[in-house]
C-alpha cells in the first residue's frame, strides 16, 4: 500500500483504480461512476467511511472559518450535490456565496434540487465544469474547497494550478480527502473494511458493487499526506499544513495564496 502512495501523483491521469488506462479515458470512467451514485452519494461516503464523513465536513467548514460578512466568495469544487457549499452558507449565517462546480450534471442536479428545498438558492449557484479548466477569471474567490474530489481528477497538479489561479491574494485552499493511515492495525482493519466489505455492501444497497471498488482502490492510489502537500505547495500556495482525520483515514490540507 505505502508502495502505491509514496509517489507525487503523475500516474493517477491514467490510474483508473488499480487499472492502467489510456490517457484521456479516465475521465470518462469516472463520470459514469459518479452518474450511478450520485442518488446514493452520501451513502457511498457513509459506507467509506463509517458515517465519519458527516463530522469530517464539519471540521473541514469549521477550519475554513468563513466570515459573517457579504461579499465573500468560496468555490466548492467536485462538490455537486452541496454538502460543503450548505455548510459554508449556514455557517457564514447566510452571508457567503457559494459556486459549487462539478464535471457531472448528475450530482449537480441532486445539488440543485437540494438547494431549492434548504431555500439556499440565492446563496448558492451551480457549474458544470472541469476542475482542470476552470471557467473564472484569475483572483476570484476568496476561498476554494474540495472534499472527497481530488483524487478523482485526472491531472491533480493542473487542478491545483487553477485553484491557485482563481483565488484572490489572501485566499484559502481546503481539501478534505481520503489519506494513508498512520495507526498500526487501524490499517489492516480500515484495508479489510474497504477492499471486502463495501464493495459487497455497495453491490446489496445500490446493486452495483463496481463503483465502489473503483473508489476503495483510488483512495491507494492518491498520494500520502506528504507528498500531496508537496503537490500544493508546486502550485505556489504558501502555509501549508494538514491535520488528520481519524488516525489518517481522511486529512485535510491547508494552504494560503500570500
Amino acid at each position: 500500500m505505502s508502495e502505491n502512495r509514496s509517489t507525487a501523483g503523475p500516474e493517477m491521469a491514467t490510474s483508473y483504480g488499480f487499472r492502467t488506462v489510456a490517457e484521456g479515458e479516465k475521465q470518462p470512467l469516472v463520470n459514469d461512476v459518479f452518474h450511478k451514485v450520485a442518488k446514493r452519494y452520501d451513502l457511498m461516503n457513509d459506507l467509506m467511511s463509517g458515517g465519519l464523513h458527516r463530522l469530517w465536513k464539519e471540521a473541514m467548514v469549521t477550519w475554513l472559518n468563513p466570515p459573517r460578512a457579504p461579499g465573500w466568495k468560496a468555490l466548492d469544487v467536485a462538490g455537486g450535490t452541496g454538502d460543503i457549499a450548505f455548510r459554508i452558507v449556514e455557517a457564514s449565517h447566510r452571508s457567503a456565496h457559494v459556486t459549487v462546480l462539478d464535471i457531472n450534471g448528475s450530482m449537480l442536479d441532486v445539488g440543485r434540487e437540494r438547494a431549492e428545498k434548504r431555500g439556499l438558492g440565492g446563496s448558492v449557484d451551480f457549474v458544470e465544469a472541469n476542475a482542470e479548466d476552470l471557467p473564472f477569471p484569475d483572483l476570484t474567490f476568496d476561498a476554494y474547497t474540495i472534499a472527497f474530489g481530488i483524487r478523482n481528477v485526472p491531472d491533480i497538479q493542473r487542478a491545483l494550478d487553477e485553484a491557485f489561479r482563481v483565488l484572490g491574494f489572501g485566499g484559502r485552499f481546503l481539501c478534505l480527502e481520503f489519506s494513508e493511515v498512520d495507526m498500526p492495525l487501524l490499517d489492516r482493519v480500515y484495508e479489510e473494511w474497504s477492499f471486502h466489505a463495501i464493495p459487497r455492501i455497495g453491490e446489496l444497497v445500490a446493486g452495483d458493487g463496481e463503483p465502489y471498488s473503483y473508489l476503495v482502490e483510488s483512495i491507494r492510489k492518491f498520494p500520502n499526506q506528504e507528498n500531496f502537500a508537496a503537490m500544493i505547495r508546486r502550485s505556489g500556495f504558501e502555509r501549508v499544513t494538514h491535520r488528520n482525520l481519524a488516525g489518517g483515514i481522511a486529512a485535510i490540507h491547508s494552504g494560503w495564496k500570500l
